[in-house]
């Protein structure tokens, strides 16, 4: 939201109070009190008929600085997201002039008198700043805001604020955090995060779970602005230096991403939205991925397993599944793992409708009544997860569904949730609209935790804020079969991963219209080469023999095949990435900026991606084929071909429909599985441990592999002169090869290259 007219005036209907001066300053053993005057205080008559900004700052985490501005501080404390605190040695200090409050090596830094200034610091170097005309209180003609401003260092970059589609660097963009079913191809976004990271090695989490408006070089093209309604605004400043420490610091006050099974990284097939389907649909699309040798691990039923204008009811439609248990059941039995469609709302239709609305498990209008909209479904309500029995009510229908044979569950929706409404709980609607997600998913992952297992939980969710990492997995939501789809998609992935999501997906081929068979099969090598893999459309089929009927070496089927059991030999390397996602917030899907944090080069990039720490993917965005990336420096090496290609350039190449550029970094030691068909199997049978050198004379890798029965197996990997030696306390069953040579099997521990 902007509240100027260019530098000078307020905008017409603007009433702005700023920040003029620390006024006086109380400094407690870990927090400082400060008083912001809004006016210069020269005499005593200056201090009558002014606001006051009373700012309070401590850290309730190491390396992290809490600051929480209140113009009026006699009303109720607002919801805020939950954060893990821990308890911090913060020092604060106030020598009559300078005040300071120490957080590690974070420090907060002001200054009593004029001009306003609040300044961060970290080991000598200044991050950021709140100066002149930047804390503030703005009256306006449709409401009281708080807002601030942080500046922007000379060639400093903004990334995050949740899953965008525009550019990955938000410089020069506006962004409202409030989640809207807006599909991949406008400035909506169904998962809005108030959190954002920069180039200079610090993120600003604003904690306020309603709506933050954000001006990002923007307004004040020399700072970030965020500005929120009502008489008070709390942020976080949390230090580096790099971007993965940021992350991990903010994963540690919002929750880290849950581990998820390692079945979850295999291909999943959908029957689509609005197609028809039957048991003899969904065992003709299983029976054939198995007899075209296309791994499948999960099998994915849509809205329309339950009868058309009952969702939710829970219940199969007897027309088309007849017998359900036992439907599951031969889909067990043919080792593949089923997902059901879900969401948050019970149509009138429904028989639980009734029963919800009478029980008052359902939002209400202020009048008592139960909230109804016909949008999706006709007269339908929104169950209230702020009530604890309306929670358990919802989650005994899933607990009778995953008795059936049910494995996880679609949790789609959760962004169209009214305002004029009331909750159980009394919360303010305003601040509910974006925290329902939380409370819709963790009550669908719970119940799945509690009934399979903690290390068997997932959900397959499109909304989300602040703190949705813990319940995994996200999908990009709605997008349209193009190669511009195709490519606002992987933006929209890579600032979720800069908002602590470890894990993505997104549909294969775009959800809406069909694709061509061209953009299918480049789509197919990009969904293998993410953290998770799904077919998905709106009103035709993604099977890949039915989009392509082509069953030759370049057709659709053959592209599937190939990435399907490439993603299943990755699995041991995914698997170890998804653990240091569930162990520090790193995602899985990198932007190339976490891993070359100090590349100038890099900065900009949201057309390739790292997988991992080791792999460089760049989907083709072209029918031509044509594709053009950034190759940091060092020898790489060609997954695919084993070609060796030197980095620190930009290469232009033309891929065939049955590859892309895969590039293995400098001194990588990728983890290759033998099982091409799956990726939960004993990764320690036959496993290949993939080495590109690189040019350095020494050095030393560790790779940890979890075997059949979970325990982990610790390979070394470490160049001695002309040679690459892996050791392991195994003695064989493993071996070691380059990219495109041979490999050479482990003899008593021990392999070598020559």
């Amino acid at each position: 939201m902007k509240f100027t007219d260019g530098f000078w005036l307020p905008r017409k209907g603007v009433e702005p109070t700023y920040a003029r001066e620390v006024y006086d300053v109380e400094a407690r053993q870990d927090r400082l009190i400060v008083t912001a005057a809004t006016r210069v205080v020269n005499h005593r008559g200056d201090t009558l008929n002014a606001a006051v900004l009373t700012l309070t700052l401590d850290a309730p985490a190491p390396e992290v600085i809490r600051v929480r501005v209140a113009h009026h501080t006699g009303g109720r404390e607002p919801e805020r997201f939950e954060l893990t605190t821990k308890e911090e040695e913060a020092e604060a200090t106030y020598d009559g002039t300078t005040a300071v409050l120490r957080s590690g090596s974070l420090e907060a830094r002001l200054e009593r008198g004029t001009p306003w200034n609040l300044a961060f610091w970290q080991n000598g170097k200044r991050l950021t700043g709140s100066g002149h005309r930047s804390l503030g209180l703005m009256r306006t003609a449709w409401g009281t805001f708080v807002h601030e401003q942080l500046e922007l260092g000379v060639g400093e970059v903004v990334y995050g604020l949740g899953e965008r589609f525009g550019p990955l660097a938000k410089n020069g963009q506006s962004v409202e955090i409030w989640n809207e079913d807006g599909g991949t191809s406008s400035e909506q976004a169904y998962k809005n995060i108030p959190f954002y990271l920069t180039s200079r090695g610090y993120g600003v989490l604003v904690n306020e779970p309603g709506r933050v408006s954000f001006e990002v070089g923007s307004e004040a093209v020399e700072r970030v602005q965020f500005s929120v309604a009502g008489e008070s605004l709390e942020y976080l400043v949390i230090a580096g230096p790099e971007p993965k420490t940021v992350l991990d610091r903010y994963t540690a006050l919002t929750g880290r991403p849950a581990q998820v099974p390692d079945w979850s990284y295999g291909t999943w097939l959908s029957t689509s939205f609005t197609t028809d389907y039957s048991e003899e649909t969904v065992s003709h699309f299983v029976d054939g991925m198995a007899e075209r040798g296309i791994p499948l691990s999960v099998f994915h039923f849509d809205c329309f397993w339950m009868r058309e204008f009952s969702w939710c009811d829970f219940t199969w439609d007897p027309r088309v599944f007849p017998d359900p248990v036992g439907m599951l059941k031969r889909l067990h039995d043919k080792d593949i793992r089923v997902c059901v469609w879900i969401n948050p709302y019970i149509g009138q239709r429904s028989v639980l409708f009734d029963e919800a609305s009478a029980a008052g498990y359902l939002l209400k209008r202020a009048d008592g009544s139960t909230f109804q909209t016909d949008q999706w479904q006709a007269g339908m309500g929104l169950v209230d997860f702020t009530n604890p029995e309306a929670v358990a009510w919802y989650q005994g229908h899933l607990r009778r569904l995953m008795a059936e044979g049910v494995d996880a569950f679609k949790t789609d929706f959760g962004e169209r949730v009214p305002t004029d409404v009331v909750h159980h709980s009394g919360a303010d609607p305003e601040r509910m609209h974006n925290l329902y997600t939380q409370f819709y998913n963790r009550a669908v992952f719970d119940v799945i935790k509690e009934v399979r297992g903690e290390d068997q939980a997932v959900v397959f969710a499109r909304s989300a804020t602040a703190g949705g990492q813990q319940f995994p997995v996200h999908w990009g939501g709605d997008n349209t079969a193009s190669y511009i789809s195709m490519a606002e998609t992987l933006r929209g992935g890579l600032s979720l991963g800069f908002s602590g999501f470890g894990f993505w997906s997104h549909d294969i081929g775009g959800f809406e219209g069909s694709p061509d068979v061209d953009l299918f099969k480049r789509w197919t090598a990009f969904g293998m080469l993410s953290s998770h893999s799904r077919f998905h459309g709106s009103s035709s089929y993604r099977v890949p023999w039915l989009v392509d009927p082509d069953e030759g070496p370049l057709g659709a089927v053959a592209v599937a095949r190939k990435f399907g059991r490439l993603k299943a030999r990755l699995a041991p390397y995914l698997l170890a990435a998804g653990r240091q996602a569930h162990e520090h917030g790193t995602p899985v899907m990198r932007p190339m900026i976490l891993e070359f944090p100090h590349d100038p080069a890099v900065p900009y990039l949201d057309r390739q991606y790292m997988l991992g720490a080791d792999l460089l993917v760049a989907p083709v965005f072209s029918a031509e084929g044509e594709v053009e990336f950034y190759l940091p420096e060092g020898s790489w090496a060609n997954l695919l071909t084993g070609e060796s290609v030197e980095g620190g350039r930009w290469l232009r190449e033309t891929h065939a429909v049955d590859s892309l550029p895969v590039l293995v970094r400098p001194g990588a030691v990728l983890p290759l599985g033998a099982n091409q068909e799956r990726p939960d199997s004993d990764h320690l049978a036959g496993l290949t441990l993939l080495v590109n050198p690189g040019a350095a004379d020494d050095w030393e890798r560790q790779v940890d592999i979890v075997d059949g029965h979970g325990t982990t197996v610790v390979f070394t990997v470490r160049r001695e002169g002309g040679e690459v030696v892996a050791t392991s306390g195994v003695a064989d069953g493993w071996g070691i090869s380059r990219p495109g040579g041979e490999r050479v099997a482990a003899e008593g521990g021990r392999a070598v290259l020559r």
